[in-house]
């Protein structure tokens, strides 16, 4: 949809070699500033060529980065080039999608986390305004502040294979330590953010989510219990790792609730 393009910044980097370098020197932009931010190379050429382009935006809604895929189907060819980081641009300190989903999350009190640009759009013109993507890397501690801001409700939105649920382990920590609520939906499988709103729909979409969301503690007892099986072994390693997160929550009932259910768990 032209809207969708236009708020978050679609675009198409051309096959010519230096077109967006040369209409920038024609408009009197400053090709060394063009360079420090990556949009031109050391040899005056273009950085993204033949990509579909996505904006990053900070907080207050700038473009501060871009993110260029690909359309070709060859696997030599890199499926995202992203802008290298800048002074304007620290990966590990934005969310993809926060300036366009603030409003949403703090009226609605929860942050919708996914793994993709695609998947937030997506979700966005179905209905979704509260999502936002850590865009391939681990969710880190300026991230977690960021969605601190507007809510203590993190619901994280993966794809149903064990590589998404592995990257939402990682994260479970840093959410625990900012003393926030954290939760996970599996998606079925084959289906991911993008495939399941246009499948259900809007309001069956926040439907399914709130059905499916399970506490990030009670996922991680659930995960290591069914790795450990009868291990007696894997079983205190699973042990002494669930109690390593439980002792990261500061809320000191949270933390005791938290133990004797997974003592329960544990037996």
């Amino acid at each position: 949809l032209e809207d969708t393009i236009r708020k978050f910044g679609l675009g198409y980097a051309s096959s010519q070699p230096a077109g967006l370098t040369q209409s920038a020197k024609d408009a009197g932009y400053n090709v060394d500033l063009l360079k420090q931010v990556r949009l031109t190379n050391d040899y005056d050429k273009d950085f993204f060529r033949e990509r579909v382009m996505f904006s990053i935006h900070n907080l207050s809604g700038k473009p501060i980065a871009f993110a260029g895929r690909t359309l070709k189907t060859d696997k030599e060819t890199p499926k995202y080039v992203n802008s290298p980081e800048t002074a304007l641009y620290i990966k590990s300190k934005i969310l993809y999608g926060i300036f366009h989903a603030k409003r949403a999350i703090r009226s609605l009190d929860e942050c919708i986390l996914v793994e993709g640009y695609t998947d937030v759009i997506s979700l966005y013109q179905n209905g979704v305004q509260n999502a936002v993507a850590s865009s391939g890397t681990s969710l880190t501690h300026e991230q977690v502040r960021l969605v601190k801001r507007y809510t203590n409700n993190i619901t994280f939105l993966f794809d149903g294979d064990q590589a998404g649920a592995n990257a939402s382990i990682r994260g479970l920590d840093i959410v625990l330590q900012s003393d926030m609520n954290a939760s996970l939906v599996t998606l079925p499988e084959g289906e991911d953010p993008d495939s399941l709103v246009k499948k259900l729909g809007h309001e069956e979409f926040d439907k399914f989510i709130k059905e499916n969301a399970k506490d990030f503690i009670y996922h991680k007892m659930e995960t290591l219990l069914a790795e450990t099986e009868k291990d007696p072994i894997k079983k205190a390693a699973a042990i002494n790792d669930i109690i390593e997160s439980i002792a990261k929550i500061r809320d000191s009932i949270k933390r005791s609730l938290y133990l004797k259910e997974c003592s329960h768990a544990f037996n």
